[in-house]
């Protein structure tokens, strides 16, 4: 995108100006799970269509909406709905948002999403904290000019989803009694679901779970040194050896079950935060 900087503080004042209090929290709902920014009181509800810049959402189950309110006292701003690389959008189009969101003051994003799990110990409905990511999507949204006032040239990413924080996500899960994983999270472009000889060799290199979102925001958010916490939602298995058919319909359906305890979480985990 020509012109970035500009373009961030543009939509950030644009937005800035509807608002009576700085967000703080950021969150990135994923797939059948756009319900929890319903839980957001006092809520200020912009569609991207308004806000200058930002691509539109065109994936079913996601509205397409910014929600920005206060969610357990603290004040947040959600995306019910993201954008995706497999929609034709580049990578800095995705990643817009998380950018605007920092400028907004958010310093914590939390990102959601609906996968399928490679790991045989999973089971559809799980919900899984990532630990860390494959990037396997062939391209990077840092690649271009860097913007110096946004992050450095070469960011570390060693610690890009906070070990601290996937400790606290655990910890809160536990005391909520809600079965919780880790793993390791493989981004991949999409729009097509994996191949039987795809998913051996992701699960081969480390991959616990695949979806085709996250590792984009996240190596933003990790650029303009934002923390991170990541939970995936299980959908379905995608194991290799034994995968059966799957549409789009299946994931949000598993998505939709699994929201209350999805959203226990999440709404716990930003109260303590």
């Amino acid at each position: 995108m020509e012109n970035l900087l500009g373009k961030i503080q543009e939509s950030a004042s644009f937005i800035y100006n509807l608002l009576t209090e700085q967000p703080t929290i950021g969150l990135i709902l994923g797939s059948g799970l756009g319900e929890l920014a319903d839980e957001i009181e006092n809520p200020t509800k912009i569609k991207y269509t308004e806000i200058p810049h930002f691509p539109v959402s065109t994936v079913e189950g996601h509205a397409g909406q910014l929600v920005i309110g206060q969610l357990h006292g603290k004040q947040i701003v959600a995306m019910q709905g993201r954008f995706h690389y497999y929609e034709g959008y580049s990578m800095q189009e995705v990643t817009f948002p998380v950018r605007v969101m920092k400028q907004l003051g958010v310093e914590l994003v939390v990102v959601t999403n609906a996968c399928g799990g490679m790991n045989s110990s999973f089971k559809p409905g799980d919900l899984m904290i990532i630990e860390d990511h494959l990037n396997m999507t062939g391209v990077n949204p840092l690649i271009g000019p860097n913007e110096k006032e946004l992050g450095p040239r070469f960011p570390d990413m060693s610690d890009a989803y906070s070990t601290e924080l996937v400790s606290f996500v655990e910890e809160t899960a536990n005391k909520l009694d809600i079965p919780i994983q880790k793993g390791v999270y493989a981004g991949i472009t999409g729009p097509t679901y994996m191949t039987p000889a795809e998913l051996k060799m992701l699960r081969l290199v480390g991959g616990d779970a695949v979806g085709m979102s996250t590792v984009p925001e996240v190596t933003v958010a990790s650029h303009m040194e934002m923390k991170v916490i990541g939970i995936s939602c299980i959908t379905d298995m995608a194991i290799g050896e034994d995968l059966e058919p799957l549409t789009h319909d299946q994931v949000v359906e598993v998505a939709n079950r699994t929201k209350p305890q999805f959203m226990r979480l999440v709404k716990e985990v930003v109260s303590i935060l």
